[in-house]
C-alpha cells in the first residue's frame, strides 16, 4: 500500500533542506592588533669622517621593529620593495653616485592593519670598474706609463662626434720634447680605488686654446703646469655615445686641472682601447674638439 505525501509536507521538507544548505561557516581572525612602537634604524656601511655617505659599496643595514607585527614590507625609495618578515635586511643600492633615498617600512598586523614609518639616508655608490681595466691599468698595484711616441697617432685631433683623429694624427717622434718625458703612474689601493700621479719633469704641453685654463698664456707649447699630486679618479660609463666597436665605453674624470700627458682643457677621458701594455684615450678639449693620446707601459 502506498502512502501519499501531502503537498504541505513536501514544502516543509524543501524548506528544511534550504535552511541547512545555506548555513555558512563562521571564521574569526581573533583580536585585531595594530603594530605599535614602530622604529627603523639604518647604517650606511663604511661611514666615517672621510666617507660620510659610506665606503662606496652602497650597502645599508636596515632594522625595523614593532610590537604585534606579523611581517614588514620595506620600500627602499628607488622603486624596489621587499617583504622582510624579520624586519632586518642588508640592502645594496646600485645607482652610481651620491643620492638621497627615503626608506619606508610598513609593519603589518593581524587583519592586515598597517603602521608606517620612514627615514631618509644619503648613500654613495662607487662605480664598479671593469676588472680588465683595473688589471691592465694598474697590474693590481701600480704601473708607470709614458707617451707611445713611436706610434702613429699618439697625439691627434678630430671632430667632437667622431672617435678617431681625423684632422691630425702625429707621426712618430714629431712632437715637443716636453710631451714625451712625462711618467704617469696609475695605482690601486686596498679598497679598489684608482689613483693617478704624474711626473712631468717641470713642464707639460698644452694646446693654445686651453693655456688660460691652466693659468698660463700663449699658443701651443710647453708650460710649467702643476699636475696636482696623487689624484683619485672617478670612473663611470662613457657619455659620448660611443659604441663597443670603437671604445670600451668607460670614462674617468681627473680632479683639478685634469691634465694627463698633454693639456686640452678637458678633464674627462674615455678609454677607447686598453691592453696590458697600451692605452688609447679620448677627451673633449676646451675648443670643443676631440683629442687623442696613446700611452705605453714604461720599459
Amino acid at each position: 500500500m502506498m502512502t501519499k505525501i501531502k503537498p504541505i509536507a513536501i514544502i516543509f521538507i524543501a524548506f528544511l533542506v534550504g535552511v541547512v544548505s545555506c548555513k555558512k561557516e563562521k571564521y574569526s581572525f581573533g583580536d585585531i592588533k595594530t603594530p605599535s612602537g614602530l622604529t627603523i634604524t639604518t647604517e650606511v656601511v663604511g661611514t666615517d669622517a672621510s666617507n660620510p655617505n659610506g665606503d662606496g659599496s652602497g650597502t645599508v643595514n636596515i632594522t625595523v621593529t614593532a610590537e604585534n607585527a606579523l611581517t614588514y614590507n620595506i620600500d627602499f625609495g628607488n622603486g624596489v620593495t621587499k617583504v622582510v618578515p624579520s624586519g632586518t635586511i642588508a640592502y645594496k643600492f646600485t645607482n652610481p653616485g651620491t643620492y638621497d633615498y627615503t626608506i619606508t617600512a610598513n609593519a603589518i598586523g593581524t587583519g592586515g592593519v598597517i603602521s608606517t614609518i620612514s627615514k631618509s639616508v644619503t648613500v654613495f655608490v662607487a662605480f664598479e670598474i671593469p676588472a680588465f681595466i683595473v688589471a691592465d691599468l694598474t697590474n693590481g698595484t701600480s704601473k708607470v706609463w709614458i707617451t707611445d711616441h713611436d706610434a702613429p697617432g699618439h697625439f691627434g685631433v678630430g671632430p667632437s662626434d667622431q672617435f678617431a683623429p681625423i684632422w691630425y694624427a702625429a707621426t712618430p717622434n714629431s712632437r715637443e720634447a716636453c710631451a714625451y718625458d712625462d711618467e704617469i703612474t696609475f695605482s690601486k689601493d686596498a679598497n679598489g680605488r684608482i689613483f693617478m700621479s704624474i711626473d712631468n719633469k717641470g713642464a707639460s704641453f698644452s694646446i693654445g686654446a686651453s693655456t688660460a685654463f691652466y693659468g698660463v698664456a700663449g699658443g701651443d707649447g710647453c708650460y710649467p703646469i702643476s699636475t696636482g699630486g696623487n689624484k683619485q679618479l672617478a670612473f663611470m660609463d662613457a657619455t659620448s655615445g660611443s659604441t663597443a666597436a670603437v671604445s670600451t665605453q668607460i670614462q674617468f674624470m681627473v680632479p683639478g686641472n685634469g691634465i694627463i700627458n698633454f693639456g686640452t682643457g678637458g678633464t674627462t677621458y674615455e678609454i677607447l682601447d686598453i691592453t696590458p701594455t697600451t692605452v688609447s684615450l679620448r677627451n673633449i678639449g676646451s675648443d670643443g674638439n676631440s683629442w687623442y693620446q696613446k700611452l705605453i707601459v714604461k720599459p
